[in-house]
This record gives structure tokens, sequence and C-alpha cells, in this order.
């Protein structure tokens, strides 16, 4: 999470959207920068909200616009499946290097998840069912429009850094699995839809 206070801005690190390129980009132009522990590097939109917001507000006496990426759903999660398959895992359980895209998809949709597909949704990190969301929510897929975006806001120009990149593997889905995960990703395929 990076905060620009002069600019009233909040970026929240949606996992697995670039995140570490972005912060290591900003983190010079950022008054405040959070970057572990991973819950609060990646603190979500309710969390913001419920936390972090009233500070803000109540120091600065205005509000602050929030922001995010999104990925699509399919290419998301193949992100985690991969960037689970590095060698070295500090967390065994959590490794997806010895199972197919197909089975971590059939995993993540099992009632309960095993911690290798227990990634959770962007969906609920961006949007929660109760509440407020993201002020603005950027497609990852054209970055270039969140780069564009923030050169403009701070008045500057961004260089992102390739960092924290999952390593290559194939993320091919049966059809009955993919139909599964659209059927219980509905809400998160229609978010990434309407992005535009």
């Amino acid at each position: 999470m990076l905060v620009f206070w002069k600019e009233r801005l909040v970026y929240l690190a949606t996992p697995k959207t670039g995140s570490t390129a972005i912060e290591a980009a900003l983190e010079p132009l950022a008054s405040v920068v959070i970057q572990r522990p991973p819950v609060l590097k990646h603190t979500n939109v309710r969390r913001y909200w419920q936390s972090f917001a009233p500070f803000l507000e109540r120091a600065s006496g205005e509000g602050f616009m929030v922001v995010a990426l999104m990925r699509e759903p399919v290419d998301w999660l193949g992100s985690w499946y991969r960037y689970r398959q590095r060698d070295g895992m500090a967390r065994p359980q959590n490794s997806t290097r010895d199972i197919s895209f197909d089975a971590f998809v059939q995993a993540y949709l099992a009632k309960d998840r095993p911690p290798y597909a227990d990634v959770g949704r962007q969906g609920a990190f961006l949007k929660p069912h109760e509440g407020r969301g993201a002020d603005r929510i950027f497609p990852y897929e054209r970055i270039d429009t969140f780069v564009g975006f923030l050169e403009d806001r701070l008045n500057c120009e961004i260089s992102l850094p390739r960092l924290n990149v999952s390593p290559e593997g194939t993320t091919e889905l049966s059809a009955p699995t993919e139909a599964r995960l659209r059927a219980a990703l509905a809400e998160d395929f229609a978010l990434h839809a309407s992005l535009g």
C-alpha cells in the first residue's frame, strides 16, 4: 500500500498485479509505504476503509482517492499457480509444483481449499458486498492506462521495472473446469469486464 499525501491518493496492492514493481517505482514519491508484512502490504479495500481511511481523513481533513489494479480472473489464478511452482518455496504446502493448472483451479473451487489454492478473490479485495469499494480500478492488462493516470496525478514520468515475475508455465483449463470457475467467480468476471 502506498499513500501520496499531497495528491490525496492511496494505491492498494492487489496481489499478483505487478504491485512489487509499482511499489519499487513509486516508493520515492510516496509519503507512506507499507511493504511488510504481506497482510499490510496487500491491505484490502474493506480493511482500508475501516482502519486506514479514518486516520488519514482525520489527519488531513480530506478524503483520499483509492486506486488499484485487477487482473483477468483466469490469468490471475494462472499467475498464482506459476508463482507457487518456483523452487525453494518457504512453505512446501503452498507449492503447486506437482499438479496441473486444471487441478489447481479445481482445488481453488473446493469447499475446503488446500493451502496451495487458498488465494482469495480479487472481487472481495476490491469491492466487498457491503461497504465502499475502490474508487477506481484499472485493468492489469492495460497497465499503461494506470501508469498514465499516475503520471498525470503525480506529475512525473514513471517507468516500471520487471520484478517478482511468475515463472513461465502451462495454464490450460478443461472446458468443464473453466465453466465451473466462471460460474463461481461470476462477480469477479463481471467486475473485470466492466473496467473497459
